[in-house]
C-alpha cells in the first residue's frame, strides 16, 4: 500500500465535519472505487499557515513515508496578509524537504486564492495582494516538477450554499467539489 500525504489546514482538515466528510476521506472513496493500491492519509491543521507546515513537516514524514505529497497550504498567509515572498520561501522549503526526504514521492501542488473579505490588509494594497498570492502557486508547481490543482476552492468560494455558517470553510457538499477539483489532476496521477 502506497502513502497519499494531505498536507494542509482547515480545508484539508475538514474543518466543521466529521473525518469521513473531509476532502482526503473523500478522494480515498474514489481510490477505493478505482481499486488503486493507496491510502489516503489527513495530515490537515486548521489554522496552519505556510510557515506552521514548515515546522511540522519532518514529524509528518517521519510517522508515514509519501509515495505522493499533496501540499495545500497558504489560505492562512493569504487571510493573515503574509507577505506573498514569505509564503513562497516556505512552501518552497516544504517541497524541497519532501524531495531530499523522499525523492521518488510524486508531488502535487494546490493552487489557492482568497476572498477579499476576509483579509486584513487595506483595499488599495489588496488587489495587488491577490493577484501576487494566487500567481505564487502555479510557479512554484512548475519548479518542482509536481503535478498543479489550479484552484483548490474552484466551484466553492463564494457559494453560500457549499461553505458552512461562517462562509469559509466548505460544507460537505464543498468538500466533495474540493475531492472533484483534486481528483482531476490526482487520479491520473495514481
Amino acid at each position: 500500500m502506497k502513502n497519499i500525504l494531505f498536507f494542509g489546514d482547515s480545508l484539508t482538515a475538514g474543518y466543521g465535519l466529521p473525518a469521513a466528510a473531509s476532502f482526503p476521506a473523500l478522494v480515498q472513496q474514489k481510490i477505493d472505487t478505482a481499486g488503486l493500491p493507496y491510502r489516503a492519509l489527513n495530515y490537515g491543521v486548521s489554522g496552519d499557515t505556510s510557515a506552521g507546515g514548515r515546522v511540522r513537516l519532518a514529524a509528518a514524514l517521519a510517522r508515514q513515508p509519501a509515495d505522493v505529497f499533496v501540499l495545500a497550504l497558504g489560505a492562512n498567509d493569504g487571510i493573515r496578509g503574509v507577505p506573498v515572498p514569505d509564503t513562497s520561501a516556505n512552501l518552497q522549503a516544504i517541497l524541497q524537504a519532501v524531495q531530499q526526504q523522499q525523492p521518488a514521492a510524486q508531488l502535487v501542488v494546490a493552487g489557492l486564492e482568497f476572498p477579499f473579505n476576509i483579509s486584513p490588509l487595506g483595499n488599495h494594497r489588496l488587489v495587488r495582494y491577490a493577484a501576487e498570492f494566487k500567481a505564487l502557486f502555479r510557479p512554484l508547481a512548475q519548479q518542482f516538477g509536481a503535478a498543479f490543482v489550479p484552484f483548490l476552492l474552484e466551484g466553492v468560494l463564494g457559494h453560500r450554499a457549499l461553505s458552512l455558517a461562517d462562509g469559509v470553510h466548505p460544507n460537505a457538499a464543498g468538500q466533495q467539489i474540493l475531492a472533484d477539483n483534486v481528483w482531476a489532476v490526482l487520479g491520473p496521477l495514481l
